[in-house]
């Protein structure tokens, strides 16, 4: 996960609060504890510095220290459990995605697109879908997830541009890395209204997705099933995928006009 832009930024760079973020933003699912020199090295921050921070933020409970490593603390699982449970945008979609799930079995994700990544709001899934690697707040690649490519489909023209910039390596052989490809490929997703990861991203994974939109077609959020390649009957699992983003627009935006109004910026401004 990397760190906000924000954090690097020649006005932010040097204050403390911006170099806690960077050192914060440094861990992630794959290397969920770090040493000192871990840190340095990933932060490029001077070492005195890293070490006086990484104390303090033991001190506030954002990280927690067993011997000569680190890992996030329980005040960061407490923060971000409330924000999560406040975002408007999951409170919402919670009910459709419990039944979406249960009515084909297969991973249910939500997810928002952020810069040129994903990031999952929800994950709705049993033990058996336990080998799929996403998690609540994770992160992916959009240009190569069912998600990101509903999100991008509908996104502008410059959202597009900024993923192809940040390079799109092969995650697997079947990944789409040339940008006419992908550009392409949006256009079916918008013509189809629905895209697919077809283990783009992760062997053994496949994923189907549609793009919740508000009142303007402005993708707010997709919503995405995963599974195993021979477990995804597309023409089962679309259906009932495309009837759960329908319930959940109703829910959103087919309110009285002040009220749309209302729920329409909110939930805009929680998926951003």
């Amino acid at each position: 996960m990397g760190a906000p832009a924000s954090a690097t930024s020649p006005e932010l760079e040097s204050s403390m609060l911006a170099r806690a973020a960077r050192i914060l933003y440094s861990f992630s699912g794959l290397d969920p504890e770090l040493s000192l020199t871990d840190v340095v090295r990933r932060t490029g921050l001077p070492r005195s510095s890293v070490h006086r921070i990484l104390d303090q933020l033991v001190q506030l409970r954002a990280l927690e220290r067993a011997g000569s490593r680190y890992r996030l603390g329980l005040g960061l699982i407490e923060l971000g459990g409330l924000a999560a449970h406040q975002n408007r945008l999951r409170e919402v979609c919670r009910p459709h995605l419990d039944a979406l799930h249960e009515s084909t079995g297969a991973m249910v994700h939500l997810a928002i697109l952020d810069g040129h990544e994903i990031v999952y709001l929800e994950r709705l899934g049993g033990a058996s879908n336990g080998r799929i690697p996403s998690r609540l707040g994770g992160r992916q690649p959009a240009y190569c997830t069912g998600a990101g490519k509903a999100l991008l489909a509908f996104s502008c023209e410059g959202t597009v541009a900024q993923v192809i910039a940040e390079g799109m390596p092969p995650r697997t052989a079947n990944t789409i890395t040339r940008p006419q490809l992908l550009r392409q490929e949006l256009a079916r997703v918008r013509d189809r209204g629905v895209a697919f990861d077809r283990e783009e991203n992760y062997r053994g994974i496949f994923c189907v997705a549609a793009p919740l939109r508000d009142t303007t077609g402005r993708p707010v959020a997709a919503i995405s099933l995963s599974g195993a390649p021979g477990a995804m009957n597309t023409q089962r699992l679309i259906p009932p995928l495309l009837t759960t983003v329908r319930a959940v627009w109703q829910t959103l935006f087919s309110s009285p006009p002040r009220r749309r109004r209302a729920m329409s910026a909110h939930a805009s401004v929680q998926a951003v």
